[in-house]
């Protein structure tokens, strides 16, 4: 489930509500995935169905038959997902300088001790000073 939708095709708000209730739980058929994902957002089971078939034409969700209906499954992982979305946020805002995203945090006072307690164990991970 490593593979990645074509990068050209970005997954919309929407179709991520989608993938969403697919991560939680699949394979999954469209009403199933309407009726995970539709009465918070007021649609409908065709309209659940249309952002469905865009995640398949992105490759990011496949198929399988099952009978006269279909079972949907994410093709694409939620790390990768995250991993993807990460990136861009940081090239598109920050210059691709991770550093940069964390200075507007810290900046704006959006992290709270345990990000900051998190942070600075991530960074002993990273440099080997994990304790071993």
């Amino acid at each position: 489930m490593a593979a990645e939708p074509d990068p050209g095709e970005r997954i919309t708000e929407a179709e991520q509500a989608v993938m969403e209730a697919l991560w939680a739980r699949s394979p999954l058929t469209a009403g199933e995935v309407a009726d995970a994902v539709a009465p918070d957002r007021g649609w409908s089971l065709a309209t659940v169905k249309t952002l469905l078939s865009r995640l398949v034409g992105k490759q990011a969700v496949v198929t399988e038959p099952d009978g006269k209906r279909f079972l949907y499954s994410p093709r694409v992982a939620r790390a990768d997902f995250a991993a993807g979305e990460s990136k861009r946020l940081v090239d598109r805002l920050f210059g691709g300088s991770a550093a940069g995203l964390f200075a507007h945090l810290a900046e704006a006072e959006a992290l709270s001790e345990a990000d900051l307690a998190q942070i600075e164990a991530l960074l002993k991970d990273l440099r080997g000073e994990g304790g071993q």
